[in-house]
């Protein structure tokens, strides 16, 4: 990415997309399919239709998984003492390391590549998933080890090691990993449902019997097994042994910036938890995990979009016009949610906790309002990485989160010194601002001449406009403070928001909602641009 692709404008001046009002390359033009596709996606007639019900999938998937996630840690807490809920939630935490970096990189990797011979792709890439999985044993053993000593709770280090069981078995999960580069969405998540229904029916079961957090030890770990069975009963190329060096440093390649990133995430809130409690106490701490709790809600949205559609970029990886259009699309999408969210949370966090969560949390208020409207600017851009990555280029990722983390961890301390709970909030802001600033600079590089207001504005006036006409009644003094006015206010600022979505983006929903339809005998004999037909 030394070199900086030719202006986007000046390559398509005569192609205007309706969408985005921007000029830019699309599949309009008679360009012929690169090779990737045929192995990609044989028998998908309509890439974009098949991109959008993928949406759907993926959507009904994730309300699913986080639907008996929910399910099995609230039944667990019924049977399940006190006490035993807190060797879980250590044993959790001492995993977390271990359990981000297994997911990180080697999947990513193989979904991007293009290689000719894709069984001996496949082949390499599972044999190096084995490779990374062996050297994270004895990594969990050691973590689960250490965290028994420094907590003095040596009841961590049995359930611990049989944790570490589960580590290889996600290893052998791999083969779904093929169904995904396929976008054969349906398959992969039914492939991987096997996981989360059996850990929620052993967890329940055992927990009602009586086992204690061996249950939810258990449910892990057969959930996890299962799931690797059904894998590789299904596996859509043979799986052997095919260790290959220049492989190996290509994943590494790869995959070590996404390490690099996730561990300075990391990083970040754990010198946080660790002075955090000094500066603000354990109340402090737990007001910026309910903030938090509520504001990740709205990577929802992004997280299913970016996951359906990265397979397809990875395809495309080399049409710079195209990939513009599918971030410019794909981001207004996703702000739809995000920022109607983000900055709902900043305008009814003092109703919120006085109505909702009750005033013992009061000192969340200053947090929600700053983080919410932090969040909002977040996700202008937010899926950027997921570009870099389909072009094979993760540094830039690595950067950008390093540089996150120094600014927030240099701002946090004396802030929360100075201004308490707050205070973590404006260190994250600090942090957006810097990480804003570069993920502009990186977006220009890849799309020069990109001006992010430019096409996302469409996407933030309907919430500043409707945030706008609340606080002009709150202003104006309409009504005291009640429970039945905050609900009133914020029911006209979502149906003002929605009306107003409508309205700035009616194009680019008629769309979305266009791909969703049954095609029409016309529709078979004339391939939406961008089609694999």
């Amino acid at each position: 990415m030394d070199g900086a692709p030719e202006s986007v404008a000046a390559r398509h001046a005569s192609q205007r997309d309706p969408m985005t009002d921007v000029e830019l390359q699309t599949a309009q033009a008679p360009v012929p399919e690169p090779a990737p596709y045929a192995d990609r996606f044989g028998e998908i007639e309509d890439l974009r239709r098949h991109t959008a019900r993928g949406t759907i999938v993926n959507a009904i998937y994730q309300v699913g998984i986080a639907g008996l996630s929910a399910l099995r840690g609230f039944v667990a807490a019924i049977f399940i003492s006190a006490s035993d809920y807190g060797v879980w939630g250590l044993l959790g935490l001492a995993l977390w390391t271990v359990v981000g970096m297994k997911q990180i990189g080697v999947n990513e990797k193989y979904i991007q590549q293009s290689e000719s011979d894709q069984v001996l792709a496949f082949q390499r890439a599972f044999t190096i998933e084995l490779l990374f999985s062996a050297a994270l044993i004895p990594a969990t053993v050691a973590i689960v080890l250490a965290f028994a000593v420094l907590t003095g709770h040596a009841s961590l280090i049995a359930p611990g090691i049989v944790l570490a069981l589960a580590v290889p078995a996600g290893a052998l999960q791999f083969p779904v990993w093929a169904f995904y580069r396929r976008m054969d969405f349906r398959r992969q998540r039914i492939l991987q449902g096997t996981e989360p229904v059996l850990a929620t029916v052993v967890t329940v079961a055992l927990a009602a019997l009586g086992a204690g957090y061996w249950s939810l030890v258990a449910g892990t770990v057969l959930g996890a097994w299962a799931a690797a069975a059904v894998a590789l009963r299904f596996s859509p190329y043979p799986w052997a042994w095919r260790f290959d060096r220049s492989t190996l440093r290509g994943y590494v390649s790869f995959s070590a910036p996404l390490v690099v990133s996730g561990l300075a995430t990391l990083a970040a809130f754990q010198v946080i938890y660790l002075f955090g409690n000094e500066a603000v106490g354990l109340a402090g701490l737990g007001a910026f995990t309910v903030a938090g709790n509520l504001i990740q809600f709205t990577d929802r949205a992004d997280t299913i979009i970016t996951e359906t559609i990265y397979p397809a970029l990875c395809a495309v990886q080399d049409r710079i016009g195209v990939l513009f259009e599918a971030f410019v699309k794909s981001n207004r999408l996703a702000l739809m949610w995000a920022v109607p969210f983000g900055v709902g949370a900043s305008l009814f966090a003092a109703d919120l906790v006085h109505f909702g969560l009750g005033d013992r949390w009061e000192a969340a208020i200053g947090l929600l309002q700053v983080l919410g409207v932090v969040t909002a600017v977040h996700h202008i851009g937010f899926n950027w990485h997921a570009f870099y990555r389909a072009r094979g280029t993760t540094g830039p990722i690595a950067t950008l989160a390093l540089l996150n983390a120094v600014v927030v961890i240099a701002t946090a301390i004396p802030l929360m010194n100075e201004l308490g709970v707050v205070g973590l909030g404006w260190a994250f802001a600090c942090g957006e601002a810097a990480s804003f600033a570069l993920r502009m600079r990186f977006l220009s590089r890849l799309f020069t001449g990109f001006q992010p207001l430019r096409h996302m504005v469409r996407a933030l006036w309907p919430t500043a406009l409707a945030a706008l006409a609340v606080l002009g009644l709150r202003g104006a003094g309409v009504g005291d403070s009640s429970a039945a006015l905050a609900l009133a206010e914020l029911a006209f600022f979502i149906g003002a928001t929605a009306c107003l979505t409508v309205v700035f983006e009616r194009s680019l929903l008629r769309e979305a909602i266009g791909y969703m339809r049954r095609r029409t005998a016309q529709d078979m004999h004339t391939p939406a641009p961008g089609s694999v037909a």
